[in-house]
């Protein structure tokens, strides 16, 4: 399901893959973060670390009722304050969505799913 806006211009699609890609990019800028996992749940335990190229997959995107909520799932780096990390994440995400792409984001979940030491 595409997020929809009409714009003095015309009307304009983009897909939630799009803004999935643009949180996961703007996420990854913030100090802490080692990296995106996988939205499925710990495999034996272990959360599967995302490259790159997958960023898509660590971000969940929902539009309900006009109200845009996207959830992130994250690794941290190990020494970190991690409700630091989860707040800037929150606030870098929401910023780069407003003023990239022009939509007010509701809500901005961080789920961390596990902490690992970065080389």
């Amino acid at each position: 399901m595409a997020i929809q806006l009409d714009t003095e211009y015309g009307h304009i699609d983009i897909s939630e893959e799009a803004i999935a890609v643009i949180a996961g990019s703007a996420a990854m800028e913030c100090y802490g973060l080692v990296g995106m996992a996988s939205r499925k749940q710990f495999k034996d335990g272990i959360a599967e670390l995302l490259g790159r190229e997958n960023l898509a997959r660590g971000v969940e995107v929902n539009l309900d009722n006009n109200r845009l909520a996207i959830y992130l799932y994250i690794i941290v780096s190990y020494g970190t304050k991690i409700s630091e990390v989860a707040h800037n994440i929150q606030q870098k995400v929401k910023y780069v969505l407003s003023e990239v792409v022009g939509l007010e984001v509701a809500e901005v979940g961080v789920v961390v799913q596990g902490v690992r030491v970065s080389s």
